[in-house]
């Protein structure tokens, strides 16, 4: 499994993780999602390399900035 980091900023809940995750999990390939609003990490498992400016986007979707992959 290849695994793809993302640093993302404003989240601050349970909340906020699943909504990042409800909107990454809609990306083509996404396997896993581990998302941690504490330390603003999200991980996205795949078989295959994701679109990074796919997930880019769902974390935008979802209300969120990604400032670094």
């Amino acid at each position: 499994m290849t695994t793809t980091e993302f640093q993302v900023t404003g989240m601050t809940c349970g909340h906020c993780e699943m909504s990042v995750r409800e909107e990454v999990a809609k990306v083509a390939g996404v396997e896993s999602i581990d998302v941690n609003a504490q330390n603003g990490r999200l991980i996205v498992g795949s078989t295959a390399p994701v679109d990074a400016a796919a997930i880019i986007a769902a974390v935008d979707e979802a209300g969120y900035q990604v400032v670094s992959a």
